[in-house]
Parts: structure tokens; sequence; C-alpha cells
């Protein structure tokens, strides 16, 4: 986390509490977590807090933009303090894991829409989907089929 967290918080307009500060910690330390990923990391940095608080304090930091929320299809919500850049993510088919993946090229939004229907576009949301090294290594994938495979 490149700012401090209670600078932060309060340069959003927000009050400063430990529930916050731990969640914003807990996301700074383990970037890509789940909310329960999160609750269980904030538990070991505060103690005792209610999931019910992290998932209020999550949705809180990511609507001031302060964190940033990433739902893949098929995946529960994960959370980043990665904000701000515009960058992309790559998701493992296999096993879940995600990583940061910069700018793909070109200017942000690194994408220029075929048809903006008037829009101004200041943001591309680009996932990339395929299969980490692990898990390569552990199940080598079939030769797709094809039409000539097929006759």
């Amino acid at each position: 986390m490149p700012l401090d967290p209670v600078a932060l918080l309060r340069g959003s307009g927000m009050q400063v509490t430990a529930q916050r500060l731990a969640v914003l910690r807990a996301v700074s330390r383990h970037p890509h977590s789940t909310a329960d990923g999160v609750a269980e990391a904030a538990r070991i940095d505060i103690g005792a807090i209610s999931r019910q608080s992290v998932y209020d304090t999550l949705n809180v930091l990511a609507d001031a933009g302060i964190i940033r929320r990433i739902q893949p299809v098929g995946s529960p919500a994960r959370f980043e303090d990665r904000v701000g850049d515009n960058h992309h993510h790559l998701v493992c088919r296999s096993c879940g894991d995600l990583v940061d993946v910069d700018c793909a090229a070109g200017y942000a939004p690194c994408l220029t829409a075929s048809d903006d229907h008037g829009f101004e576009i200041d943001e591309a949301e680009v996932v990339y989907w395929g299969r980490c090294p692990a898990c390569q290594d552990a199940a080598p994938t079939r030769p797709r089929m094809t039409k000539q495979t097929q006759a």
C-alpha cells in the first residue's frame, strides 16, 4: 500500500477505525483475496471482526476507490489495493490463481471500442484466461479436436 492507510481513509473523508485499518492491511498484504480471505487475515491482525463488518468495509472501500473489486466469471469477488492504473488480470481456469498483468498495449484504456455508442470511455477491463504453470505441469492438456482430427 503506497500511502499511509490512516491518511488514505482520512483523505477519503472516512472515519479511521481498527476494522477499516485491518481490512486495508489485509488487502494490501494479500492482493486478490476473497472477502473470507480478507476476514481471516484481519482476524489474525486484530482478533475479533465479524464477517459482516468485513463485507461492509470492503464495499465502502471499493465504492470510495481505495481498493478494487475484481469478479471474474464463476469466481467470488476478490479485492486488491492496486487502483487507478488500468491494469488487467490473468486467471487460471484450473486452480483459480489470479495475477496482475500490466496494460496490454497502447494508451489507457488499452483497447479502443469499435463503436463507443457515444460513451466517453475511461477504462477497459480485460481478463485473460488460461492455465498457470503449476496446473500445466500437473495435468497436461489433451489436444483440441479440429476438423482434421475428427475426419
